[in-house]
C-alpha cells in the first residue's frame, strides 16, 4: 500500500501510542504531529521512527527532555543498541502548550520543524525505507499524526500551512440555493473528512485550563458538516486555530468562516473547479473585494490531507484589543452544488 495522502491520520491517539505507517518511509514523506505538552508527570517525552512494533530497532530517536534547563536528544539504536546521542541544548517545547512537530524525509537526513521554525537535521544512520512504524510515550496529550507525500504534490508547503497577507472572502450565495442542514451530508458529497479544529494558545507560559485536556479539540466527521462552534475569549495575538482534514479525491471547493456575530471576518474557499483560494471579509451583508493571489500556486490537493492556522497579526502601531476580540466563532461549511 502506498504511502502519502491516502493514508489516514491518526486522530486523539492515546499515549504510549505505536502506529504502522503504510508503505513505510520514503525520500519526500513528512510526518506531522499535532499535540500539547503536559504541565506535569514526567519530564520526558520521545517520538520514536522505527521498524515495526518491537523497540529494538530505532533509526530517529527523537527525545525532549525537561531537565538541566531543557534539551533534545537524538539517537539510533540498532538490535537493542543505542548509538552516540546527538544533544540540542535547547528546548522548543514548553509545559502545558500545544506544539507541531514535522518530521521531513530526505535522502541524506531527517529535517524537524517545531511550531513551522527548523528546530535540528540528523543524519541518517540506517536505511530510512526500513521504518514502518512511530511510537509516541512521555508527558505528551496528542490530538492528531498525519502523513503527506510531499513529492507528489511539490507545490505545497512543507508543513502544509496556508498563510495570507491580509483577510479574505468569497461572492454571497445566489439567492434560491438551498443548503442541507447539518447533519445530513452523503458521504460520498462533502470534500472533507476527518477534519478538526485546534485551538492553540501559544503566548509564552500559556498555560491549560485543565491539566489533562489541551486547548479545545473538535473531531468533526464528515456527517456533521456544516460545523460551528464558538472561540472562548475570542481571538487575540497570542491565539491561533488550526484546522485540519482530508480532502476526498472528488471534491470542488469548501470554506472556513471566522465569524463575528453576523460577519464574517475571515473567508477562506478553496476551490478545486476554479484553481483558486478566494478570501474576502462580510459586514453589514456586503461582500469586500475577493483576493485570489497566491505566492506558490494551489497550496490545496485532492485526495491529501491538510492542516491551516489562523492567527491574528495586530498590525504595528493599532490599538490593542479591537478587531481580534470581535472574532467570536468558526463555522465550517461544505458546498454541495458542485457547478
Amino acid at each position: 500500500m502506498a504511502f502519502g495522502g491516502a493514508q489516514a491520520s491518526y486522530i486523539n491517539p492515546v499515549v504510549p501510542f505505536t502506529g504502522m505507517i503504510q508503505g513505510g518511509l520514503q525520500d519526500g514523506h513528512k510526518i506531522t504531529i499535532i499535540g500539547a505538552v503536559l504541565p506535569s508527570g514526567g519530564n520526558r517525552f520521545a517520538v520514536n521512527l522505527q521498524t515495526g512494533y518491537n523497540d529494538s530497532d530505532i533509526a530517529f530517536h527523537f527525545n525532549p527532555r525537561f531537565e538541566e534547563g531543557g534539551y533534545v536528544v537524538c539517537n539510533t539504536k540498532q538490535r537493542g543498541s543505542w548509538g552516540t546521542e546527538e544533544r540540542k541544548m535547547h528546548m522548543p517545547f514548553q509545559r502545558g502548550c500545544s506544539f507541531e512537530l514535522c518530521f521531513q524525509v530526505q535522502s541524506s537526513e531527517f529535517r524537524v520543524m517545531v511550531n513551522g521554525n527548523l528546530f535540528t537535521q540528523y543524519a541518517h544512520r540506517v536505511p530510512f525505507h526500513r521504518i514502518d512504524a512511530i511510537s509516541i510515550t512521555g508527558v505528551v496529550q496528542l490530538s492528531s499524526i498525519s502523513f503527506q507525500n510531499i513529492r507528489a504534490a511539490p507545490k505545497q508547503p512543507a508543513c502544509s500551512k496556508v498563510q495570507f497577507s491580509q483577510a479574505v472572502c468569497l461572492p454571497p450565495r445566489p439567492r434560491g440555493r438551498k443548503s442541507n442542514p447539518p447533519g445530513i451530508w452523503p458521504a460520498n458529497s462533502a470534500p472533507i473528512a476527518q477534519t478538526f479544529v485546534h485551538t492553540i494558545h501559544s503566548a509564552p507560559g500559556q498555560m491549560f485550563p485543565n491539566p489533562v485536556i489541551p486547548p479545545a479539540v473538535y473531531p468533526n466527521p464528515v456527517y456533521q458538516l456544516p460545523f460551528f462552534t464558538s472561540i472562548l475569549g475570542g481571538l487575540y495575538p497570542s491565539k491561533s486555530i488550526l484546522v485540519s482534514g482530508t480532502i476526498l479525491p472528488s471534491a470542488q471547493r469548501f470554506y472556513i468562516n471566522l465569524r463575528s456575530g453576523s460577519d464574517i471576518a475571515f473567508h477562506l474557499n478553496p476551490r478545486f473547479n476554479e484553481n483558486a483560494v478566494v478570501r474576502n471579509t462580510q459586514i453589514n451583508g456586503s461582500w469586500g473585494s475577493e483576493e485570489r493571489s497566491l505566492p506558490r500556486g494551489m497550496p490545496f490537493f485532492r485526495g491529501q490531507s491538510f492542516s491551516v492556522r489562523c492567527c491574528h497579526l495586530e498590525p504595528e502601531g493599532a490599538p490593542k484589543g479591537q478587531m481580534e476580540e470581535r472574532v467570536e466563532g468558526i463555522w465550517g461549511h461544505v458546498d454541495r452544488d458542485m457547478s
